[in-house]
């Protein structure tokens, strides 16, 4: 008997094949086979002139879908039906979740079987558990089925509803999302309370001790019985001390006075306090505390971690990488205490197997929480694995180590110490027995290292020692701002108000970044004025869309209709078409908003307006009737913007941009302006002779204030040519470029070696021997090596036509074809193995023939978008919220 078994990928293809008899064929569906239309294009003919056409789905007969295959799957549905001819039987084997259930569901839809169809779910791809898969498949789950759908609808209903209301009335292009607004939102008020936010300053002292040749530390704490202040004693909003805080707040003046006073006397120990602590592991990852830990320790993003996660899972590393659980089963168990034991000891291993218990009220992605799979735990050593891979299969393995090892025990240790009238406490913490840190410390690569850093040391003191104070320092303070939100710390808030999904944090995240709703600057999210506009409207008019508790309580809707405590269809009626459903309150409300007042952002303490523009944000003043536009720098953040920054800004169209003298050797005049992309220095005055003046932008950490004219003279000047290299006689020169200064070698046909100048040198003064030092290092590139200086992944052979290698490398966001000059992504779904030759040269030849026609047609594409977009109204890209 011959059976058919459809999977996602060609990797969990390839991998599962390993485990099932001779005469099982696996084939891929390369994800999704069918989905709501993306585009006008792919809205059917006869539901065209519908007046829900654009939603894709029939809001006037019960919210039916219109479901159509993409062009780019209908090869893959092809070749699925070829396949089922001639076998006996189907089994649908994608994943375990909503999404893998509603893709069988799919499949089952459109290849219409007429042999014996079951569904076998696993949750990670071993021999045992394929082998007990394959003994144990069930019908397709219908209600999970119409869960995952009622979710898809929602969220076109949200997306399809809300953007075209954004593009009218702000920009177009812009999107809202069920879950997506609400985080932008949440960036939003985080950065509205930094510009709250006023600036408290503190001083104290702190002390360096001495006792029997052991150096510590101490911190003033109490001055004649009243309490020293600190940070936390401040009001964010005013910078003063709260009100009703019995504190005493030093100055300047006062602190010094008082070291003064405190130099040379007596110190003396009154008390210490030694209290046990015990640490207990964290559980093992789920897909929220997965994607949090990696980009702290790795700083991957979320959706890099995702990525990734999902290779270890389908080459059979990893459990299911989408779990709200952190269950973990008896063999899990069973294999993660074995490894404690053969590489710490038995007493590293906790008394008993320690199960951990899932708080989140949906869980219901897997049954086990994200851990190495099979029955014994290859160590990241034993695996082969290199890069990203090894990285999170490490940090996933040591998760799952350390929750089964025994409790950390440490002792906090708490002196106190007179001097005269003043209080002094020194803090110390030593670690009895490390337990599970000895595998595995949160934020930390190294857990070794990270146990001395957590260690602090005092010297064996009693009560009535005098220890010697070697150093007093006076120490000023200024408090800080509400942190912005990482990655991390949106996941983590996310999850915790319940709102959406962990499997979808990666790609809205990612929608926001793309959207231009925030930046990721130093692994912050910062919002734009874009953001600020759009949440801005939705606040305004739409509140329960950006309402975190309104989210939460829907998700837990979607969550009953899953287990079948809801019915799907009169939630969609409310929500959809009740008398404050999301369409009534649309048509009701689009009227009511002005398109320059939702354009406008206002922002306290700012007489300008801040606009939002056809090319980004700009600032607008009336200045005695006149209207004065300026545009905003794209790293000037909403709460940096100060009427200091607007006058610096306007300065430049009232009075002229600042001139930093004339060049010495043409006599033009140097100016000093500031554009969209930040502040640059300009030779001469644009005019109809000369409409592009030489301009070059300031060197990162190099601000207007102290740009000179020989350093102008030296910027304008680049590049620099060094000399030449001595082995090809071929010129290197200096520059500054979009990623900072850099040298380069140009070696003719060969190409140009590059190489980023490091933060001591100077683009200005760097000289041919630096220049030459750098160039013989290995390079590196933004996040990894450099396809030229590194090992291919693979090598597919020569070109048929021009005889030069055709190869794929590792890049940061994932492998990639190279040929040339020609970069090309492996499509979604195929693994670097699955590319052969005749399929390299298929894509570079596209995307060589894409770029050409880009060319050509970039003048004729911006006027054709304007005018289709009127009829379309929607692209998968421009308005999906969820992906």
């Amino acid at each position: 008997m011959s059976t058919l078994v459809i999977v996602e990928s060609p990797t969990k293809a390839r991998t599962i094949r390993n485990y099932l008899p001779k005469d099982y064929r696996v084939e891929a569906s390369m994800g999704h086979v069918r989905d709501l239309p993306q585009s006008a294009s792919e809205i059917p003919a006869a539901v065209k002139a519908e007046r829900w056409a654009q939603l894709g789905v029939n809001v006037d007969a019960d919210f039916e879908p219109v479901y159509v295959v993409p062009k780019d799957k209908k090869k893959v549905v092809t070749q699925l039906k070829d396949a089922l001819k001639g076998v006996d039987e189907l089994i649908l084997a994608t994943d375990e979740d909503r999404e893998g259930e509603s893709i069988s569901w799919h499949l089952y839809q459109l290849l219409k079987p007429k042999v014996p169809t079951k569904r076998m779910v696993f949750h990670e791809i071993t021999q045992e558990a394929i082998k007990k898969a394959l003994n144990n498949c069930r019908n397709i789950d219908e209600q999970l089925v119409r869960a995952q759908e009622t979710r898809r609808i929602l969220d076109r209903l949200v997306g399809y509803t809300l953007s075209p209301l954004l593009w009218k009335k702000i920009a177009w292009g812009l999107s809202a999302g069920r879950v997506q607004s609400v985080a932008v939102r949440l960036l939003v008020k985080k950065e509205r309370q930094r510009r709250a936010f006023h600036e408290g300053t503190y001083w104290d002292l702190k002390a360096s001790l001495v006792q029997e040749n052991t150096a510590f530390a101490s911190q003033l704490t109490t001055l004649g019985g009243t309490k020293v202040a600190t940070g936390s004693d401040f009001d964010a909003a005013t910078g003063q001390i709260t009100a009703g805080r019995n504190v005493l707040l030093l100055n300047e003046e006062q602190a010094l006075a008082l070291q003064e006073r405190l130099t040379g006397k007596t110190w003396n120990v009154n008390s210490i306090d030694e209290r046990p602590v015990t640490r207990k592991p964290a559980p093992p990852f789920t897909t929220s505390t997965l994607q949090q830990e990696s980009n702290r320790k790795l700083r991957l993003s979320a959706r890099d971690t995702m990525r990734t996660a999902q290779n270890l899972y389908e080459q059979g590393y990893i459990t299911y990488m989408r779990t709200d659980s952190v269950h973990l089963s008896d063999q899990a168990l069973t294999a993660a205490r074995s490894c404690v034991e053969q590489l710490y000891g038995k007493n590293y291993l906790s008394p008993q197997p320690r199960q951990y218990t899932t708080k989140s009220k949906g869980a219901q992605e897997a049954h086990e929480a994200i851990r190495p799979a099979g029955n014994t735990f290859r160590t990241p050593q034993e695996t082969g694995l290199s890069g990203r891979e090894l990285a999170l299969y490490d940090l996933i393995w040591k998760r799952t180590v350390a929750s089964q090892m025994a409790d950390c025990r440490q002792t906090q240790i708490t002196v106190q110490l007179q001097v005269e009238d003043a209080g002094f406490r020194s803090s110390g913490k030593r670690i009895d027995f490390p337990g599970f840190l000895r595998a595995y410390v949160e934020g930390s690569d190294d857990p070794d290292a990270a146990l001395e850093d957590q260690e602090v040391i005092l010297p064996s003191l009693k009560v009535g020692d005098h220890p010697d104070c070697t150093d007093l320092e006076a120490v000023g303070h200024e408090t800080q701002p509400p942190a912005r939100y990482t990655e991390a710390t949106l996941v983590k808030t996310l999850e915790s108000e319940g709102i959406g999904r962990p499997s979808t944090y990666a790609s809205i995240i990612g929608t926001i970044i793309d959207k231009g709703y925030a930046q990721l600057v130093s692994n912050a999210l910062i919002p734009t004025f874009t953001a600020f506009a759009v949440t801005n409207l939705l606040e305004k008019h739409f509140p329960d869309v950006v309402d975190p508790s309104f989210t939460s309580k829907m998700e837990q809707t979607l969550d009953d209709i899953a287990t079948g405590e809801a019915k799907w269809l009169p939630y969609l009626r409310e929500f959809y078409l009740g008398d404050k459903g999301l369409e009534t309150l649309v048509k009701e409300q689009e009227s009511q908003i002005d398109a320059s007042q939702a354009r406008t952002v206002l922002l306290e303490n700012l007489d300008a307006k801040v606009r939002i523009g056809k090319y980004g944000p700009y600032i607008e003043v009336d200045n005695n009737g006149t209207v004065i536009t300026a545009s905003i720098p794209k790293d000037l953040t909403p709460s940096d913007l100060d009427p200091k920054q607007v006058e610096i800004l306007l300065r430049q169209k009232t009075v002229g941009p600042d001139q930093v003298g004339r060049h010495p050797e043409t006599g033009e005049p140097i100016y000093l302006k500031i554009g969209t992309y930040g502040p640059y220095v300009q030779l001469g005055d644009k005019t109809e002779e000369n409409p592009k003046p030489k301009q070059t932008s300031l060197p990162k950490g190099v601000t207007p204030e102290n740009v000179t004219l020989d350093m102008a003279v030296g910027l304008l000047a680049l590049p620099r040519t060094l000399g030449v290299h001595p082995d090809t006689g071929k010129k290197i020169q200096a520059s500054l470029g979009r990623f900072g200064p850099y040298v380069v070698h140009d070696q003719g046909k060969e190409g140009k070696d590059y190489r980023s100048l490091k933060a001591a040198d100077n683009v200005l003064t760097v000289s041919l021997e630096r220049a030459l030092e750098l160039l013989a290092e290995p390079k590196k590139g933004r996040g990894s090596s450099s396809s030229k200086s590194k090992a291919a992944l693979r090598e597919l052979g020569m070109h048929p036509d021009e005889g030069t290698p055709v190869n794929i490398y590792d890049g940061p966001y994932g492998p990639y074809i190279k040929h040339g000059k020609i970069n090309v992504s492996i499509p979604e779904g195929q693994s670097v193995e699955d590319v052969t030759l005749s399929t390299a040269l298929e894509l570079l030849a596209t995307k060589a023939s894409t770029k050409k026609t880009t060319r050509k047609s970039s003048k004729s594409t911006t006027s054709r978008t304007k005018s289709s977009a009127k009829s379309s109204k929607t692209s998968a890209k421009k308005n999906d919220p969820e992906g």
